[in-house]
């Protein structure tokens, strides 16, 4: 075996150690945040739900209008919306509230984005001709807001359809199977999963993915905030994504496994 010459060895014996990648948490790239969900927070709404991703916290509330919209009406089947707003106090300055029903860009992207993640795994022929209202409120805002009010929102939506189911108003089980989201970037040349603040707003590369149990694709958000990034770097994302997406549907099935009215995969 050839050996190095001297100084190139010298050099070597001089440089400085690798460090190990550090998140700000102190967790590893391929760990999401303690995650919990409360169910059953509001007396009022058909199903509620209250997630925790780390420090971020969304309240989910599902509220069944006995009516579709005008444009469903006479077709015999529902309609799954929602609404997304950030409380004032959630982030560190103050967000002041909407006023005169106008609803800042950001908020209407990502309500938008919660209605066609829950309408995909929803058979809107067994609501009947009915709304289910979806209300997400961020009370407090530490990134991954829109990722975890999806996660959340199916738990409300759930319970929603149980209260319904025990009053005899479903032709059916409407779930045939259960969303959720998770976050993913390149930071500091990293792929991490689940970004914090910290991460999200210095992330190179940032990206929200949505997924059915079964593990398709809903939605897939993708962005190079301050670089482009490659078709490796993506599947990487992505791959990523879908063992986040995993554990939150673990967490999702746990907690409502014994309702009978989600599907068996």
């Amino acid at each position: 075996m050839t050996r190095k010459p001297q100084a190139i060895r010298e050099r070597e014996a001089k440089a400085p150690a690798a460090t190990a990648f550090a998140r700000p948490d102190g967790r590893s790239p391929r760990q999401i945040r303690p995650l919990k969900f409360e169910r059953g927070v509001l007396s009022h709404a058909e199903g509620s739900a209250m997630v925790s991703l780390g420090r971020t916290r969304v309240l989910c509330s599902a509220s069944v209008e006995d009516r579709a919209p005008g444009w469903l009406r006479g077709q015999g089947k529902g309609w799954v919306t929602a609404e997304y707003g950030m409380l004032p106090g959630s982030t560190a300055t103050r967000k002041p509230r909407d006023k005169g029903g106008k609803i800042d860009g950001r908020s209407v992207e990502i309500q938008r984005l919660i209605g066609r993640s829950l309408r995909a795994v929803v058979d809107l022929d067994k609501l009947g001709e009915r709304t289910l209202w979806i209300d997400c409120d961020v009370l407090e805002a530490d990134g991954g807001t829109r990722t975890a009010a999806i996660d959340g929102a199916l738990v409300a939506l759930h319970d929603a359809f149980v209260t319904l189911s025990n009053r005899g108003r479903l032709t059916g089980p409407p779930l045939r199977d259960t969303v959720a989201a998770i976050s993913v970037g390149l930071v500091g040349g990293t792929a991490c999963l689940d970004l914090d603040y910290a991460e999200d707003s210095t992330a190179q590369v940032d990206m929200n993915v949505v997924m059915t149990g079964a593990g398709r694709f809903v939605e897939v958000q993708g962005t190079g905030e301050s670089v482009s990034f490659s078709e490796a770097e993506l599947r990487a994302l992505i791959r990523l994504a879908r063992t986040g997406v995993r554990r939150v549907v673990t967490a999702q099935r746990r907690l409502l496994g014994d309702s009978g009215l989600l599907p068996v995969l």
